[in-house]
């Protein structure tokens, strides 16, 4: 009796270490449930987080598009994945993607007030050189072993820093990511190689008061030390139609009341590049809500970005 009590214990005690051993050997096991799952990730010697957003129509047989949306200078990953605001949660259950919301550099253990190493901007993050290109790489590295991502159909987005942090992964990450939709935030890079073409679809109000359509940094600029002398929209697309090699003259693809929007293609890798203008709404998200109240115009009702963004990602 006492022979076969000890070899049930010693049964107990290999499964609970073969457990431990499975546990030790996945530390990121598949994500089985829709809705909403926070993580952190141990990267450049920081404990850096993110969110995620999965569909409820996510089916772990089909690879999924994986959305990363990033926030803007000030912001977090819980403001930017408000829906209030944003809409982004409403767009990954209607299309089906994975939407992933990193946090950039923050002073704060709650993550508020973070920046992006944009290149040329913004605050610590820059200050810093903080590797965010690398933090965002681990981040859709994880995410890949715990759901089923369609490789092809990486795509970012982003609102102002956040907006220039999409630009550095198109610069930085072009072997991973097909598309960018920047909103608000123009190319601030220092320097810039892409591998192969990645197709970019800039969204800006020419009446935005912070990054300005002609350059410049704004009157709603906070702390002229946090930022930079913005690229211009202008000068950020005639550097995207040259890196993707866009070889004809762009054509006017639609000319509205409040709104107009330029086509340049066919370029490289089956790229397009396409800047969307709307007449008005300042520094903000096309068709969302402003996150605090005053401060400039509201956003324009013209268009929805997501819409203009999901159409553009499916067409690239």
């Amino acid at each position: 009796m006492a022979a076969l009590t000890a070899v049930r214990r010693a049964g107990l005690i290999g499964g609970l270490w073969l457990a431990l051993a499975a546990c030790a050997q996945d530390p990121a096991p598949p994500i089985t449930q829709p809705g909403a799952h926070r993580f952190t990730l141990e990267h450049g010697g920081l404990t850096r987080q993110f969110r995620i957003h999965v569909p409820a129509r996510y089916d772990p047989a089909v690879a999924a598009p994986l959305v990363v949306v990033l926030h803007g200078g000030g912001g977090s990953m819980d403001l930017q994945a408000n829906d209030a605001f944003y809409g982004q949660i409403t767009k990954s259950e209607q299309e089906g993607h994975i939407a992933v919301f990193p946090n950039g550099v923050s002073r704060l253990r709650s993550g508020t007030l973070a920046t992006w190493n944009a290149g040329r901007c913004c605050g610590d993050a820059r200050d810093r050189n903080f590797d965010d290109v690398g933090f965002i790489r681990a981040v859709v590295a994880q995410l890949t072993r715990r759901l089923n991502i369609d490789r092809e159909r990486f795509f970012a987005t982003g609102m102002s820093n956040g907006a220039m942090m999409a630009y550095r992964l198109a610069c930085d990450a072009s072997d991973v990511f097909r598309a960018i939709a920047p909103v608000a935030g123009t190319d601030n890079t220092t320097a810039c190689q892409p591998a192969r073409g990645v197709s970019v679809l800039h969204v800006h109000a020419r009446d935005d008061d912070h990054v300005l359509f002609t350059g410049g940094a704004g009157p709603a600029s906070v702390g002229r030390a946090l930022v930079t002398d913005y690229t211009s929209v202008p000068d950020t697309v005639a550097r995207w139609v040259g890196f993707n090699g866009c070889a004809t003259a762009p054509r006017r693809a639609l000319d509205q009341a409040g709104a107009t929007c330029d086509l340049h293609a066919p370029c490289r890798d089956g790229t397009r590049v396409q800047p969307y203008v709307t007449a008005t709404g300042g520094h903000s998200w096309p068709g969302g809500r402003k996150p605090w109240a005053g401060g400039g115009p509201e956003p324009s009702r013209t268009v929805s970005a997501n819409d203009l963004m999901w159409d553009f990602f499916l067409r690239r």
